[in-house]
Order: C-alpha cells, then sequence, then structure tokens
C-alpha cells in the first residue's frame, strides 16, 4: 500500500510546496511512482506540475473535472455514486510523477468537515466525508501503482488540513529562519497530537461510513529549514541564530511532546549510518538563479541541465555547483523517507 508523507506547517512562506515537488521528483529517480495530491485552494502545486497548461487543464471540458473537489463531490453532495479513480495527469518530463490536480473552489467543503469532525458522527449525512479524500486517493494509487503519495496543503489549522493529517504514515516540517518559526512549532506540538486523538477516537465512530478512516501513524521525520541566504558558503549572520534555536526546539520540547503520542520516528539506525545527525534533514538555502529556471523548464533545480541552464564559463559553473548541492540534500531526504517508511 502506498505511503503517505505530508509536508505540513500552518505557517506560510516556508516554501512548502516546492519542497514537496523536490522531494517527489526526487523519490522517482529512485525507481517509485509518486502521487501528488494538491489539497491547497491556491493550486500552486498543480501550476508547477501543468506549467503552460494549466489554463487548458481547467477550460477542456475532457479534462476540468478531473480534480480533488469535483472527484469527491458526490460524498458532499450527499449522493449515492461512489468515488472512483480519476485519470490523473503524468508530468510532462517525468512519466513516473502524477498529480490529483487542486481545485481554488475545494475551500467550499470546509465548512462541512468541520461540521462531520466535530458532530461525533452524530449527523448520519456527514459521516462519510472525512474518510473521502482518502478513498479517492487509495483509488488513484491503485490505478497507478503508487508507491508514495505526497499531499500538499494550505498554510492554516482548518478541518480541511486536520482531515488531510489524519491521513499521514509521516510527516515533515518545513519551516524558514525568522522570528515565527519557532511559535509556530509551538502551535504545531499542541495542535498535531489532539488531531492524532481525535483519529483515534474517531476510527471506531465512523467504522460503518462508506469510506471508513485510515489507520495511519502520523509520525515525525524531522524539519527542514529553508529559505535563508548564504555567505562563505554558510548561513549568512542574521539567520545563524534562528537556525540553532529551531534545531534545539525540535530536539527537545517538540519531539519529547509528540513521543508521549506515539508521533516520533526512531532515527537512531539513521543517525549511526551518519545519513542523519539529528532531526534537521537539510538546511536548503535560498535557490537564486536556479529557481527561474527550474520554473521555466517545469524541473527541480537539482534536475537542470546545461541545456535548461542556458549559461557558460563561470556562471555556468557557479550554478552547476548549486545544482549539485542541492541534489545531494535532497537525495539525503529521500534516502531517508525510504529507510524509514
Amino acid at each position: 500500500m502506498a505511503k503517505i508523507i505530508e509536508l505540513f506547517n500552518h505557517k506560510g512562506g516556508v516554501s512548502k510546496t516546492t519542497t514537496t515537488f523536490h522531494i517527489a521528483w526526487k523519490l522517482t529517480q529512485h525507481n517509485k511512482n509518486v502521487l501528488l495530491v494538491d489539497g491547497d485552494p491556491q493550486c500552486n502545486l498543480t501550476g508547477m506540475f501543468l506549467g503552460e497548461k494549466f489554463d487548458e487543464y481547467y477550460e477542456n471540458d475532457l479534462t476540468k473535472n478531473l480534480n480533488i473537489k469535483d472527484a469527491v463531490s458526490m460524498a458532499f453532495a450527499g449522493r449515492p455514486q461512489p468515488i472512483a479513480a480519476i485519470e490523473c495527469p503524468s508530468h510532462i518530463k517525468n512519466e513516473n510523477l502524477f498529480i490529483i490536480p487542486g481545485h481554488m473552489n475545494l475551500s467550499e467543503y470546509d465548512s462541512s468537515l468541520s461540521l462531520a469532525l466535530n458532530s461525533n458522527n452524530a449527523i448520519v449525512t456527514l459521516q462519510n466525508l472525512p474518510g473521502a479524500f482518502y478513498e479517492l486517493i487509495q483509488k488513484c494509487c491503485k490505478k497507478y501503482e503508487i508507491d508514495y503519495v505526497f499531499i500538499d496543503m494550505n498554510p492554516g489549522l482548518s478541518a480541511m488540513n486536520q482531515t488531510f493529517f489524519i491521513y499521514a504514515d509521516a510527516f515533515i516540517v518545513p519551516t524558514n529562519p525568522d522570528p515565527f518559526s519557532v511559535m509556530a512549532l509551538k502551535t504545531l506540538k499542541m495542535t498535531l497530537p489532539k488531531w492524532k486523538k481525535w483519529a483515534l477516537q474517531a476510527r471506531e465512530l465512523f467504522r460503518e461510513s462508506s469510506y471508513p478512516l485510515p489507520v495511519c501513524d502520523m509520525k515525525f521525520i524531522g524539519v527542514l529549514i529553508q529559505r535563508f541566504y548564504l555567505r562563505n558558503h554558510k548561513a549568512a549572520r542574521p539567520y545563524t541564530g534562528k537556525i540553532s534555536e529551531i534545531k534545539k526546539y525540535i530536539e527537545t520540547e517538540f519531539s519529547e511532546e509528540l513521543k508521549k503520542y506515539d508521533m516520533v520516528f526512531d532515527i537512531g539506525s539513521l543517525m549511526e549510518e551518519g545519513l542523519i545527525a539529528d532531526r534537521c534533514l537539510g538546511e536548503i538555502a535560498e535557490f537564486g538563479a536556479l529557481i527561474q529556471k527550474a520554473n521555466d523548464s517545469m524541473l527541480p533545480v537539482f534536475a537542470l541541465t546545461k541545456a535548461d541552464m542556458g549559461t557558460t564559463g563561470n556562471a555556468f559553473d557557479s550554478m552547476e555547483k548549486k545544482r549539485k548541492i542541492f541534489d545531494e540534500t535532497y537525495d539525503k531526504i529521500a534516502n531517508v523517507i525510504m529507510e524509514l517508511i
């Protein structure tokens, strides 16, 4: 069965969507079939995936209803029609990477989900809603022989995000070194265990629904620290203090609280192998000029070729050096995921 991984932080501006795309792509380089699920109404992941074909996808009669919102509409409208797999687009440059496209009106379902999550199954018409997206994902996974699923969520603590979170086998927290990141981690430390506690109680309540809730561990792998600038190949001085603060908080209060609820992977063996030193899976600096080249080529930065970069001489040498660093970083993250899950 495909494993579901989520990069989640209710704080915005942490490169959640871009990093999801990069890690998923890297796993396909390890011969894995990966399904992306765009659960963010902003549809940035879908835009990154489809590129110039984005508008056409939602205007074409053959594809405009093949998205996350319309695919589960029968459950939210109370129609007897069962949820089925949709035709998931594969990436134009990667036949092992698929997506369930997003929809800008997905948030219309949030109020119904909120009622469902708080009704203790007392309202029969709502009992099929919390498991509806999971049913869609699993049907698509079977159709495309998927190994890993990544769900991209919007920044926030909505009922929609809670629903997606309880599908997770594992999660990673992306952060950036600014004054609000530790504040966000403190909120997640309290909120995520509550979501898991709800899921454990609700599995029995929703057992007889058409789409039962999954049995998922929701375990923390580690943190990513992103979106900072380098000086002399190291994080510039304004960021170093916050990077250290985030790492310390993750290793102590954050992990210790989640351990009480069996929400933390044991990474001891990975540390012994030298794959990682701690819960920080990577410090990922700003991509610089590479990101525009990547967006234009519809590729992650580490997959760019010399032709994609369109430069020569010292400019190319500089870009290529950075590309290799990013390639090594994302390869390490992919290997951590494959070792643990």
